[in-house]
């Protein structure tokens, strides 16, 4: 089990990563129940570019074009998507090249830090190792190799960008500018809503909580006379993720774990054993392995909550009466949030959710369709929808109460209403064109040759 907050807030994934091997193969795990099964050794692999030294492979876009249509349907209308992949890795080969010749340095163990938990979630998806290594044709090896190989790639990448190509601004002048060249064919800003959320998963039974603090108070008292904490793991944790690593969990960074496990993490000393700790997963026992700057190394041994024996009439009774406190002025939403709700990213924020890019100014369009229709039910700034059942497609069901904090309807771009977003605008044409012009320079000085007509 992975201890990092991910339930989801009901809206859809961000934008696509740029192109990561990891990135790929998790969408193909999420995708798996609704996609014939597709094995990277289906046929004999093609070079479709050389670029430098490196290649380009058929399956490289592949993999990419299976990744864009499963999150965007409507890729599959561009006759152009398999060029315009082509020529973005082809980009991207070139900066790595130069990158390679200019021997940029990338932080050796933060690439196998992220490469272990890429490969960890990963391996979460799949009841055994062989039968992920038969689903993407690949042995275990070569599929950490891979995930190794494509972060440290990425991070080379990215260190030759920010040394060479530097972010770009925009004055007032050359936004308007922009503004008076492209009104006539700028986008309509569409609907958009701000919207506070309070997730609760279902309560446990208090029969099954009893049971699953019994079992690790016995883990306790083998620990107390002596036991290795590794061993006892192995023996008695219900973390498939962790337990045959004797509980570890490798290093992390404040926030990436459930707050009860952090907070009492964070208290402990290199070697300490915590008492028992309850989290929305189970009761833990934690130790904690070392300390670098801000990131722990940690190990845990937990009595899992069996999630079939819940008590949903106690979960709904709770939302509304949180919704009647909060209607009736006795407290607020943001406070309720903090105190009750299960996903820790938009609790600290009061329950508001945000988007991908962090602002809190989410299009309905984008919406899951459920959340669309409780949005459209909310009327009035601080309405509040009553408790709902979500049923996300790759996570476990949970319940929720939605406030509306604000809505902006539909409306064609102006200065006057939209500086910002026309500055970004602007602001995103000016550096597409520094980007293209620095490219071109590059291409000078890396030699291309494309191989496949796509």
């Amino acid at each position: 089990m992975d201890m990092r907050p991910t339930e989801p807030v009901p809206t859809r994934k961000p934008d696509p990563m740029k192109k990561v091997l990891f990135a790929v193969l998790a969408v193909l795990m999420i995708a798996m129940n609704g996609v014939a099964d597709v094995s990277a050794s289906t046929s004999l692999d093609k070079i479709a570019a050389i670029v430098g030294n490196e290649i380009i492979l058929d399956s490289d876009i592949n993999e990419q074009e299976l990744m864009l249509r499963l999150q965007f349907p409507d890729a599959k209308s561009d006759p152009q998507l398999r060029k315009k992949i082509l020529d973005n890795l082809i980009n991207q080969k070139i900066i790595l090249t130069k990158a390679k010749i200019d021997t940029v340095k990338v932080d050796e163990k933060s690439v196998d830090d992220q490469a272990a938990a890429r490969y960890t979630s990963l391996r979460a998806g799949f009841p055994t190792v062989s039968a992920m290594e038969s689903r993407f044709g690949l042995p275990v090896n070569r599929l950490k190799q891979h995930i190794r190989d494509d972060i440290k790639d990425q991070q080379m990448i990215e260190a030759f960008r920010r040394k060479n190509f530097h972010e770009v601004t925009v004055s007032y002048d050359e936004t308007m500018s922009f503004y008076q060249q492209e009104k006539d064919k700028l986008p309509v800003s569409p609907e958009t809503v701000s919207v506070s959320q309070i997730i609760k998963m279902p309560m446990i039974t208090e029969a099954e909580k009893q049971s699953s603090l019994d079992k690790i108070k016995d883990v306790q008292q083998k620990l107390a006379t002596g036991g290795d904490f590794a061993a006892l793991a192995r023996e008695y944790s219900d973390d498939p993720g962790s337990r045959e690593k004797g509980g570890e969990l490798g290093y992390t960074s404040k926030g990436e774990l459930v707050p009860s496990y952090e907070q009492t993490a964070y208290t402990l000393k290199p070697g300490q054993i915590s008492g028992i700790v309850e989290s929305r997963f189970g009761y833990h026992i934690i130790q904690l392995i070392d300390k670098d700057g801000d990131r722990i190394h940690t190990r845990h041994i937990l009595a899992m909550f069996d999630r079939s024996k819940t008590d949903i009439p106690a979960t709904i009774a709770l939302l509304k009466s949180i919704r009647a406190d909060v209607l009736a002025g006795k407290t607020t939403f943001a406070a309720m949030a903090e105190k009750y709700s299960d996903d820790p990213a938009s609790a600290t924020n009061g329950g508001v959710i945000v988007s991908g890019s962090g602002s809190p100014n989410l299009e309905v369009g984008s919406l899951r369709p459920d959340l669309q229709k409780i949005v459209e039910g909310l009327k009035n700034k601080g309405e509040i929808s009553q408790p709902e059942n979500i049923e996300p497609d790759n996570s476990a069901p949970f319940f929720a109460l939605f406030m509306l904090n604000s809505r902006e309807p539909a409306h064609t771009l102006t200065p006057e209403r939209d500086f910002a977003k026309l500055e970004e605008l602007a602001m995103n044409r000016k550096s597409q064109e520094r980007f293209n012009a620095w490219i071109e320079s590059l291409k000078k000085q890396v030699m291309v040759q494309v191989m496949s007509d796509i």
